[in-house]
This record gives C-alpha cells, structure tokens and sequence, in this order.
C-alpha cells in the first residue's frame, strides 16, 4: 500500500476499526508554509585544530573493515551524524570532544570546524536547504554556522539538551529540553517561542510534514501534538492511552497521518495524528500487540519506523530483537535477532529493506519482507551510536564510540 495514493487505510484494532485521513490532500508547499510562519506570534527571547587522525587501543583486536572511508577528527566518540538534504555530499558528525565537524562524504576533506561548545555535541542537523548547519551539546548552548561562509550566525543557550531538529522547509530550528520546553526560533533573527510542559523531560520530537504541527515525546509516557502557529497543544496523549515510561523515540509515515512511538515500557503506539487517538499498540510478546507492561521489567524500544512502500512498521528493542509488524492488522510478521542491543533504524527510502546499528558496532541491511539478513558491514572497534543512509542507499555513514565516522558502500546483487 502507497500512502501518496490512497485516501484512506483502515486500521484494526481490537474490536473495532477506525479510519485515518490521509492528509496529501491538504498538504501546502513549501512557499505557503513560509508564509504561515511568518504570520506565528514570535517573542524576542534575547539572545582549535586537531591534524591527528585517532588510532585504536592496542588491545582492540583488528577486525575487517568494510568501510570505504574513515574519519578520524575527533578526540573523543562520535555522537551524531547527518547527511545534508540537498545533495547527500556532506556529512556533520558531533562527539565528546565538545566539537562539530562538516566534511566531505566523498574525501573526508573538513569543510567548517564547529568550535566554542562546553560539553559533548549530540546534535548536529543540517537545515533544509543545506545553507547552514546547527549544533547542540548536551549544556544545552546551541550554534548555527553558515556553511558556505564558515560563519557563526547565531547562538542560544537553553537547558540540557534532549533533541533538536530543523523544519523541513523554513529557516526554523526546534529544540526540546529537560525542563519539559521545546523552543522554536528563527534564524537568524532568533525571534523565539516556546511551548511549555513543566511536568517532564521534552525526551523526542518530530515536526510532522505539513510544517505544522510538531509532535512531542515526555519522560512522563505522554504525547503532545503541537500546533506550531497557534502555540498550544492541538492533542495530548495521556492517562491510559500514555506509556507506561519515558518516550524513547519517535517517527512518522511520509504524509504525517500517523505517528509511532517507542518507549521505556516496552510498547510502540500509532497515534493517528488530526485525531490524536492511539489507533494500535505493538509489542514483541506474542505477536499480537498487547497492554502495557511494567518498565522494570520491559525491553524498552529504542528506534521505530514506517516502511515507504509496504504497509509496514519496524520497532528496534534493547535486547537486539528488531520486529517488523503489519500496519493495517498490528501482527508480528518476521523478528530479525541481533548479537546485541540495536540502537537506530532506518527504512530505504524506496524499498522494504531496513538497516540497523548495534552495540556491537556492526551496520546490518535486512530484508523486512523474509526477516532475513541482506548484509552487514564491520569496522568499527566499538558501539555505532548512530547512522545515516543517503536517498540512493547507495551509502550509510556511522557515529562509533571508537572516535570514529566511517563512510559504508551498500551493495547489494539487485542494484
């Protein structure tokens, strides 16, 4: 089933079936979101080199590398790491050593060095045009750098850092926050606004593709859905329909109609997003999804995602098992075991293969549709923390906890 052709999908639950709108229908472009933006009540809210490459510990064993490139820059693990949108020829990775770096995917040539940050850079995003580049560290102090320039353009300091994201079609940065805020400034202006939980962490966020409406994960179990013009909360999940934990992860279908949320409690759930109801829950005990269960003792899901092209959904759990579930019937179709926890997925933009990144620092391709392995990729001397794969998935670029990035070439026979 293609979401962009058909109007409707009929989701079953436990007695009943309920309908969720497509959206395409309605979906602006970019030029009217623009312009929406500019119509948002916004508040003024105020306002070293390293040449040596890093080498692994002796006692590592020497493992094959299957990687093409290596990028050895940092000091310290390599936290996050993302492709620029517009060409997918640039790679921003963050790390412990308090730095960004933009580099060249093709060469590992170092393009802007992103200096002056207090504490470890988890985030690093490029912005939708690939004009700029944002970085946050875990203080919460947030850099914008014009890439082409090599220039700082703005700078905010919030509390500890949780997520942050750009908009996907406006010069419009998010951020959430242990303090249970998420912000939301333009750049370069900085003209702010925020949207306020004091109750919990802001532990996930999505701004959905309609750019307008942000969908947020708390520590507490509950989802908001935020309205991003009107500044509050068009939805809240609570109660019973919350999680039983933290929120862990987030992730929406490719015209936002859905949601799907992963937690410390064990269970994904799938939020139709204009309604603001869970529409199914999934869990790996017995295939068909069941109640919440007590986070002590849950495998807690770390990563979730929605297939582009089948009507499938996939769900990474802490004890290596990644699910892949039936959208419209919420039943298990194949399990794919992994040797240890994984920690990201991400679905091929046009296939039903799903890579995965895992604590034992291995990249692995599977096939959703059998369970089974397509292939793996080795190199790393310590846990993949995180990945990106370009639009072609033709290559991933890894964040290791080895200090290093490394750059895969996925080859696969039907390509």
């Amino acid at each position: 089933m293609d979401n962009t052709q058909q109007n409707s999908i009929d989701l079953h639950g436990d007695e009943e079936i309920i309908e969720v709108i497509d959206l395409n229908e309605m979906e602006p472009g970019p030029d009217d979101l623009a312009d929406d933006l500019e119509d948002v009540d916004f508040e003024d809210a105020g306002n070293g080199h390293d040449d040596e490459g890093w080498e692994t510990e002796d006692e590592m064993e020497e493992d094959q590398d299957d990687s093409e490139l290596t990028f050895s820059k940092h000091t310290g693990s390599v936290f996050c790491v993302g492709l620029d949108p517009v060409t997918n020829s640039m790679v921003v990775t963050g790390g412990e050593d308090d730095k960004a770096y933009v580099w060249r995917l093709s060469d590992g040539e170092v393009l802007l060095e992103c200096t002056g940050h207090k504490d470890s850079v988890t985030c690093a995003v490029f912005s939708h045009d690939s004009s700029m580049v944002a970085c946050g560290d875990m203080s919460g102090l947030i850099k914008v750098w014009k890439v082409e320039t090599k220039e700082e353009m703005w700078s905010f300091e919030v509390g500890d850092l949780e997520w942050m994201e750009w908009h996907p079609c406006a010069a419009v940065l998010l951020a959430g926050t242990d303090d249970g805020n998420v912000w939301m400034w333009k750049i370069p202006s900085g003209d702010c606004k925020t949207f306020q939980c004091s109750a919990s962490q802001a532990t996930s966020g999505k701004v959905l593709p309609d750019g307008k409406r942000a969908v947020v994960g708390y520590d507490d179990g509950t989802v908001r859905i935020w309205d991003l013009k009107q500044g509050n909360a068009a939805h809240v999940i609570k109660g019973q329909d919350a999680h039983r934990g933290a929120l862990t992860c987030l992730a929406c279908n490719k015209d936002g109609s859905l949601v799907l949320t992963g937690s410390v409690d064990g269970l994904a759930k799938l939020i139709n997003t204009a309604t603001g109801k869970v529409v199914g829950a999934f869990s790996v005990d017995g295939g068909k999804a069941k109640g919440s269960k007590d986070p002590e003792e849950s495998n807690s899901v770390e990563s979730v995602g929605f297939c582009n092209i089948l009507p499938l959904v996939a769900v990474a759990y802490l004890d290596g098992t990644l699910a892949i579930y039936d959208l419209a019937t919420q039943v298990l179709r194949n399990t794919c075991a992994h040797e240890a926890g994984i920690v990201s997925l991400q679905w091929e933009e046009s296939s039903s293969v799903v890579a995965t990144c895992c604590l034992d620092g291995v990249l692995r391709l599977w096939d959703a549709r059998s369970g089974g392995i397509v292939s793996e990729y080795s190199g790393h001397t310590a846990e993949i923390l995180n990945f990106a794969v370009n639009r072609e998935a033709s290559l991933a670029v890894t964040a290791s906890g080895d200090n290093q990035a490394k750059v895969f070439c996925l080859q696969r026979p039907d390509r």
